[in-house]
Parts: structure tokens; sequence; C-alpha cells
């Protein structure tokens, strides 16, 4: 699919969503962005995307609300007259050591029943365009297999769920919709990492450096752009699962 002329939704576009959000623009597609709490950040989002030539729409839309979530998607739809691109990008990251229910609700609700919630919103609208693509963000550790890191069991469920929505999603929808996964490992450095915690990372992924948000945003075209790959999921990690 060639992203020019097309309409995308991205949730949660901060950081490595405006990334994402910029090289869409640069290809003319045109964008919605959705938020919960932080307006600011889809502003610049969308006003970096506006100097790009494109259109653009903000929707306030709790993740976890499936009325919110369905009102988004059917206003971008009104706004822009299709809906061509998902890319599921509303994610939480939180450390749990003694994880209550609370916390296993909130790690599945943002990480894996919004995208769930999205994608089946969005799909029958891509259709009636012509077809779409759907694009989930997953975890290197998920795909790799490997829980490494003690205190993360909700956030690790939630992006297990992530992968397996995905791949079922992609034969649900096939052949009009393309469904797949990107598996971020070492792209953005946590602020509070110091300077030994950053220099363990770099030591113990091949590439030896950390990726950056472009390389997310590379991943995310070859999805988009692709016509005969779906259901997978791209570790983007610098070879961190091999060591």
């Amino acid at each position: 699919m060639d992203p020019k002329g097309k309409v995308a939704i991205i949730t949660g576009g901060a950081r490595i969503g405006q990334t994402v959000a910029q090289a869409l623009a640069l290809r003319g597609c045109a964008l919605a962005f959705t938020y919960r709490g932080s307006r600011a950040a889809a502003e610049v989002s969308a006003a970096s995307a506006e100097a790009a030539g494109v259109r653009t729409l903000i929707v306030q839309a709790d993740a976890t609300d499936e009325a919110q979530i369905r009102a988004a998607v059917q206003q971008t739809a009104q706004a822009f007259g299709r809906l061509d691109i998902l890319v599921n990008m509303a994610s939480t990251y939180i450390r749990t050591l003694a994880p209550s229910a609370a916390d296993w609700n909130a790690a599945l609700d943002t990480n894996a029943r919004s995208a769930f919630l999205f994608s089946i919103h969005a799909a029958p609208i891509m259709k009636a365009s012509g077809g779409g693509r759907i694009i989930t963000m997953s975890d290197w550790l998920v795909i790799s297999g490997r829980p490494r890191y003690p205190g993360y069991t909700p956030y690790f469920a939630s992006k297990a769920a992530v992968a397996a929505i995905t791949e079922s999603l992609a034969l649900d929808l096939a052949p009009d919709i393309l469904v797949n996964s990107i598996a971020p490992g070492p792209i953005l450095a946590p602020p509070d990492l110091s300077a030994e915690e950053l220099a363990e990372v770099m030591e113990a992924t091949p590439l030896s450096r950390w990726g950056g948000a472009e390389e997310i945003a590379k991943a995310a075209l070859f999805l988009i752009e692709t016509d005969f790959v779906t259901g997978e999921s791209i570790r983007v990690d610098g070879g961190r699962h091999l060591s």
C-alpha cells in the first residue's frame, strides 16, 4: 500500500509516535491523532504533519473506553471520508514487583484491549475503503519467549496478548487487511537510566547502540507498504534477542 492519499489513525502518538507520524506525513498520508490526557503532544504531532502538507485531526479518546474508541474511529472516517491505516501505539511500561488485580487490568486494558478495540472498529471502515493495514506494538521479549526481567508480569502478559491478537486478527481480516506487529527492543533509553545501565544495554546489544525512534518508523513503513506480510511480529532490537 502506498501511504500517499491515505488516512491513518495513530494512537498514543507521543515520542516514538511522533516520528512514525512524521514519516507518514512526508509520504502524503493524512493523520488522525488520539489522546487521553495530553493534548499538547498530539498538537505537536499535528503541527509537524500539517507543515509537511497533509490534513490532520485530533480526537480525545480514552484507549480503554470502547464508546470513545468507536467515536474516534467514526469521527476520523467522517472527517476524511476513508480510513486505511491504524497504528496502535498506546502503551504503558510499568514495573510491578507485587502486582495487584488493578495492575493486571491496567496493563491488559491499555496495551492489549485498546489495540483489539481500535482494530475491530477500524476494520469495517478499512474494508469499505478498499483494504487496510493495522500495526500493533508488542515487545522483543515476548516474541523471543523470554520474560528476562523480574517484576513485569502484567506488562509481559499484555504484550503477549498483543502478539496473539495480531496473529488472530490477521487471519480473520485477510485478505482485505494486513495485520502485523512491531516488537521493539532498546529504542529510546528511559530518562532515569544510569550511565552504567545505558552501557550495559549497549554491551548486550549486538549492534552496540540504542536504535532511536526512526527505526520504528522504518518498520512501520515497511509493514504499511508490503502487500504480502501479515500475522508477523518484527523485532526491532538491534539483535538484542541473540545475546
